[in-house]
C-alpha cells in the first residue's frame, strides 16, 4: 500500500444513507480501485465485485440512471455466439440500493437465432476495513464469511453482512467468494441472475432517516440547466438524509460521501440553512439533533465547552495522518473542535423561525439558545480581546477550526502560514449576526438580554473595523484572520465574502468586499477562489488555497444579494451553473480554480460527491438573486431585490414559507411574483 488518499473523481457512486457503493463506470468494483466497494456507515463490507461471462469481463458501453437509488451498467458480451461483427448479446447490470442493502440483477439479452449457454461468475471480497483506513490508503481487513441457511454471513465489532445469491454455486477461499451461475439464454430471449448484500452497523451513531425529502419542489426555466441541477441536487440530498435512532423524526444531512457520512455541525447547519425554502423541516431536525448533544462541560480532550455545538460524531476514534507536517490526527468519537458551529446554530434557529418553524418548536429550543449565548460570552474569546479565536489544546486535534479546517489554510500574502491562536474574519461576522439574531429571538419570546447582545454586535463591528482591514495595490480588504500577535493576516481569501449580509460591514465596506470578490484574481469565472492568484501559496488544486468550493461561492452570492449587489450575484450564479454543467450537474465539494483561459475547472480528485452543502448550494444559486425575504409564521415571503435574469424566465414551484407552499414566477424582464400554491 502507498498510504495515499484514493481519488474519487472518475468513480460512480450510489448511496442511501448509511449505505454507499463506489465503482468504476463499467460497474465493476475492483480491489485495486482505492475507495471502490460497498460500505455500511463507516465500514467497507465488500471491496471487490468483479463480473465475468465465460471467463471474460463484458465490454462496457455506458450507463443510465433511472432514479437516485438505481443505476444500470450496459455492456456487450462477445464470448457468446458466432464471430458476427454485430454484437448480438448484451448484458445489463442493474444495481439498486436501499438503506440496508445493495442488490444487483444481471440481465443477458440475445438476438442470436439459437440458444446459447453462458457461465456468469461474480468474484466478491468480504472486507471490513474502517473508512479512515481506506482514506489513508491502508491495508484491507478481510473477514471470511460463514455459510449458514443459504446465506454467507460475516460480522465484526457490531457490523454484520449477509450475502445471498439464488441459484448460484459458490466457491470460498478465505474472504473471497466466487458465485457461479450456469444458464441458457434462449434464442432472441433473456436470462437473469442476481445477488444481494444486506448490512447493518449496530454501533453506528446514526441511521437512515425515516422520512423522505418532500418531493414538491420543481423548476421550469428557459435555461434547462436549472431543472437538471435541481433534479440532481435533490436526488443527492435524499441519499444523505440521516437521523439518530432515538429521534427518527429529526432528520439532518450527513456532510458528504464517502469520507464524512455522518453528522457535522457546521456542514449540516449550512446545508439546512440553504434548504429552508425547500424543506424547512430539515432545519428543525438539524437544530434538535445538535441541541441534544450541546456541550455541558469543559473537556480539552474533546474540545467540549458548556453551550458549544459539536463539530462531528463518529462511531469511534478517528485516526488519520496529519497534513502540512503535523503529526497524527486523532479525533474522539464526539468532537467539539469548531469555532463557528454554535454561531451558525443560533442563526439557523432565527432563520427557521422566520421561515415558519412553529413557535412551540422554537420555544422548546430557547434554553439551548441561552446556553449557546453563554458559550459566546464566556468561552469563545479566551483572551478577552473581543474576538472569537481558537487553538488546538491537544496537539492531535484540528489545527484550524473554521470551515477551512486543513492545517495549511490560513496564509499570509507571501504564502507563509499564520500562527495561532487564530481569529477568523468570517467568524466575527457570524458572531455579529448570531448576536443580532439572538436579540430578535429573545425579544420575541419575552426573554431578557436582547439589549446586551445588540450592544455586543455593535462593539464587535467597531472592533472588526479597527483590527481586520488591510490594503494593497487593488485597495482595502478584510484580512483572512488575526494571528497570535493580533496582526491582520493579509492573505486575500474568500472568507471575506461570508461577511456580506451578516451586518458587520457598513455600506462602503460591503462595496469594497463585493469589488474584490469579483476581481479576476478571486473570481475564476466559475466561482470564488479560496485564495487569490497573487498569493505566494496559490495553486488551483490546493484544498483551501486556490480551489473553488460551491458552498463558499453560494454563501457569498447570497450575501451579495442581501447587500444590493444583484448583478454581481447573478454573475456568480451563472459561473457556478457553468461549472455544474461541466460536472454533469453534480456539484462536487470543490474543484480547481482554473479560469476558462486555463481550460476551465478540473476535478479535485479526492473531493466528496455528493456533498451536502455543495448539493444544497443549488438552491441559493437559483433563488438568491430573487432576494426572497421570509416574513414569519403564516406569511409568504417578499421579493425585496431588483431581480437580474441570469437564467431567463423561470418558475419555482413547491417552495415553503410560513407553513405554506408558494410559487415564484420570474418573467424575461426580471419581474417576480409570489403566489400561494
Amino acid at each position: 500500500m502507498n498510504n495515499r488518499q484514493p481519488f474519487l473523481h472518475d468513480l460512480n457512486v450510489l448511496l442511501a444513507a448509511p449505505m454507499q457503493v463506489w465503482s468504476g463506470h463499467d460497474g465493476q468494483l475492483r480491489r485495486s480501485g482505492g475507495v471502490q466497494g460497498i460500505y455500511c456507515a463507516d465500514t467497507r463490507v465488500i471491496d471487490e465485485a468483479v463480473l465475468t461471462v465465460n471467463g471474460e469481463e463484458p465490454e462496457p458501453v455506458g450507463s443510465t440512471s433511472a432514479e437516485g437509488s438505481v443505476i444500470s451498467f450496459q455492456a456487450l458480451v462477445r464470448t457468446l455466439g458466432s464471430e458476427n461483427p454485430d454484437p448480438l448479446v448484451s448484458l445489463t447490470r442493474r444495481r439498486s440500493i436501499l438503506t440496508d442493502r445493495v442488490s444487483e440483477e444481471i440481465i443477458l439479452r440475445s438476438d442470436l437465432s439459437k440458444d446459447v449457454t453462458a457461465v456468469v461468475e461474480m468474484e466478491l471480497g468480504s472486507d471490513f476495513s474502517p473508512l479512515e483506513s481506506v482514506k489513508g490508503g491502508g491495508r484491507a481487513h478481510p473477514v471470511p464469511p460463514v455459510f449458514e441457511g443459504g446465506v454467507w454471513h460475516a460480522a465484526e465489532e457490531g457490523v454484520t453482512s449477509s450475502i445471498s445469491a439464488p441459484g448460484a454455486q459458490a466457491e470460498q477461499t478465505n474472504s473471497q467468494l466466487r458465485l457461479r451461475w450456469e444458464l441458457t439464454i434462449p434464442a432472441r430471449g433473456t436470462a437473469r441472475v442476481g445477488w444481494e448484500i444486506q448490512a447493518e452497523d449496530s454501533l453506528a451513531p446514526f441511521v437512515a432517516a425515516a422520512q423522505p425529502m418532500p418531493a414538491s419542489f420543481r423548476v421550469r426555466a428557459d435555461d434547462r440547466r436549472l431543472a437538471a441541477l435541481a433534479e440532481r441536487a435533490l436526488g443527492d440530498l435524499e441519499g444523505l438524509r440521516m437521523s439518530a435512532a432515538s429521534s427518527p423524526q429529526d432528520v439532518f444531512l450527513a456532510a458528504g460521501a464517502p469520507w464524512f457520512f455522518t453528522l457535522f455541525g457546521r456542514d449540516s447547519l449550512i446545508a439546512a440553512r440553504m434548504l429552508l425554502p425547500v424543506d424547512p423541516s430539515l432545519a428543525a431536525g438539524t437544530l434538535r439533533t445538535l441541541a441534544a448533544r450541546q456541550g455541558t462541560k469543559y473537556d480539552p480532550a474533546t474540545a467540549e465547552q458548556p453551550g458549544k455545538i459539536l463539530h462531528e460524531v463518529r462511531r469511534g476514534e478517528l485516526r488519520m495522518p496529519g497534513d502540512a507536517g503535523n503529526g497524527e490526527l486523532r479525533l474522539p468519537p464526539v468532537y467539539y473542535g469548531t469555532v463557528d458551529a454554535t454561531l451558525l446554530w443560533i442563526s439557523l434557529l432565527h432563520d427557521a423561525w422566520k421561515w415558519g418553524m412553529p413557535e412551540e418548536e422554537v420555544k422548546d429550543l430557547m434554553s439551548n439558545l441561552e446556553e449557546a449565548l453563554l458559550w459566546l460570552r464566556d468561552w469563545a474569546d479566551p483572551d478577552g480581546d473581543g474576538f472569537l479565536e481558537y487553538i488546538d489544546e491537544t496537539g492531535f486535534g484540528l489545527a484550524n477550526q473554521g470551515w477551512k479546517d486543513s492545517a495549511d489554510s490560513i496564509r499570509w500574502n507571501d504564502g507563509s502560514l499564520a500562527t495561532g491562536p487564530i481569529a477568523l474574519a468570517e467568524v466575527q461576522g457570524y458572531a455579529y449576526q448570531a448576536a443580532t439574531n439572538a436579540a430578535d429571538l429573545l425579544e420575541a419570546f419575552g426573554l431578557k438580554g436582547a439589549g446586551e447582545w445588540r450592544a455586543y454586535a455593535s462593539e464587535m463591528a467597531e472592533k472588526f473595523r479597527n483590527a481586520f482591514w488591510c490594503s494593497d495595490d487593488l485597495g482595502a480588504y478584510p484580512a483572512i484572520a488575526l494571528d497570535v500577535d493580533k496582526r491582520p493576516v493579509d492573505g486575500v481569501a474568500s472568507n471575506m465574502g461570508h461577511l456580506l449580509g451578516t451586518g458587520i460591514l457598513n455600506e462602503e465596506e460591503s462595496a469594497l468586499v463585493a469589488r474584490r470578490i469579483m476581481h479576476p484574481t478571486m473570481f475564476s469565472g466559475y466561482g470564488v477562489r479560496t485564495l487569490d492568484t497573487g498569493n505566494g501559496a496559490y495553486w488551483p488544486l490546493r484544498y483551501h488555497s486556490g480551489s473553488v468550493w460551491a458552498h463558499d461561492t453560494a454563501m457569498t452570492l447570497d450575501g451579495l444579494t442581501k447587500t444590493g449587489y444583484g448583478d454581481e450575484a447573478a454573475l456568480l450564479a451563472v459561473g457556478v451553473m457553468d461549472a455544474a454543467e461541466i460536472f454533469d450537474y453534480r456539484l462536487p465539494e470543490l474543484f480547481s480554480g482554473h479560469s476558462s483561459a486555463q481550460g476551465g475547472p478540473q476535478p479535485y480528485p479526492a473531493s466528496c460527491r455528493p456533498q451536502a452543502w455543495a448539493a444544497a448550494s443549488a438552491i441559493p444559486l437559483m433563488l438568491a438573486t430573487l432576494g426572497l425575504t421570509p416574513q414569519g409564521p403564516g406569511l409568504l415571503p417578499e421579493v425585496t431585490a431588483a431581480v437580474p435574469v441570469p437564467f431567463g424566465a423561470c418558475t419555482f414551484e413547491g417552495l415553503q414559507a410560513g407553513g405554506r407552499a408558494f410559487t415564484v414566477d420570474v418573467d424575461r424582464h426580471g419581474a417576480a411574483t409570489v403566489t400561494p400554491a
